[in-house]
């Protein structure tokens, strides 16, 4: 890693709110300038209180980090979509997969990259900055290429006393590797059932809890298709599960092809017919689509 340059904070910029109804193309054009965006109130205090009754159980029997960056006040579980209905209806989201697809646009497909409930409890300490995209091996991918968009929902309202995640908009076009410190960055401060939105190339990190309250976040991701998975989906939902779920959702946790003729089964079969036959498609496909994008491109 290397020593950053301190952005000045007179060049600072704050999160920018957009209400819940703007246009995939109006929160697509604050990710392209910012690296991220939040979406307030996207969804109602039910539908968090409802999010937490199915998920607490799970976090109850969890146990806190076992590293300062994974948060040895926090804890972590993914699993969502095998464990929680109200999960799968926010990892399909149409605001969101509106804003994902757009943001993504240059690539063939997208699939959900993970799902996770970060639960900062009192007296956890900020967390490393870094970049999402740093998962795929710090691999160097060119500036301005986005290989992901994500969301944190605020299960509980984030404030910068209980740990909002903390964030430096526009640093998406910073160079990588870079070593930023908690006073270089802004918190995503946001009511209950308002979602943050932001880039794979984002600075950003876990606030510090300094608070008597747990703060909840629910972490969903989303990733190009040709991409390994950082959540491995086929294994966290059991098959007997999958095979019960709507094709929208099976496609999106990547029972889908990533790009043209990459993840068929065997003899060119569409891969959501290992749990669900009857959406399957045939042979390669898409080719004139292919062709099209790349046309758009020149």
């Amino acid at each position: 890693m290397m020593d950053a340059e301190r952005p000045d904070p007179e060049d600072r910029m704050p999160v920018e709110h957009l209400p819940a109804d703007a246009t995939p193309k109006q929160v697509a054009d604050v990710l392209a300038r910012d690296a991220c965006v939040v979406l307030d109130r996207v969804a109602s205090p039910d539908t968090m209180k409802r999010l937490r009754e199915e998920l607490d159980p799970y976090v109850e029997a969890a146990g806190a980090g076992v590293d300062e960056f994974s948060g040895k006040h926090t804890t972590r579980i993914g699993g969502l979509i095998a464990r929680s209905q109200t999960a799968r209806e926010l990892v399909e989201h149409p605001a969101v997969l509106g804003a994902v697809r757009e943001t993504l646009s240059h690539s063939h497909n997208f699939q959900l990259h993970l799902t996770q409930v970060i639960a900062i409890g009192p007296g956890e300490s900020a967390q490393a900055v870094h970049r999402d995209q740093w998962a795929f091996d710090f691999f160097p991918f060119p500036q301005g290429y986005e290989v992901q968009c994500n969301t944190i929902w605020a299960m509980t309202d984030f404030t910068e006393e209980n740990g909002a995640t903390r964030v430096i908009p526009g640093s998406h076009r910073h160079p990588d590797r870079q070593e930023y410190k908690l006073e270089d960055t802004e918190p995503a401060e946001m009511e209950q059932g308002s979602a943050l939105l932001y880039t794979g190339a984002l600075y950003h990190g876990g606030g510090a809890n300094q608070s008597d309250a747990t703060r909840y976040g629910l972490n969903i991701t989303y990733a190009l298709a040709w991409l390994r998975q950082e959540e491995n989906q086929y294994l966290s939902v059991p098959r007997e599960l999958a095979a019960e779920l709507p094709e929208s959702l099976l496609r999106l946790m990547g029972y889908a092809k990533g790009a043209y003729a990459l993840g068929y089964i065997d003899d060119l079969r569409d891969p959501i017919e290992a749990v669900r036959p009857e959406f399957a498609k045939k042979g390669f496909g898409e080719l004139d689509q292919v062709r099209e994008r790349l046309e758009g491109e020149r």
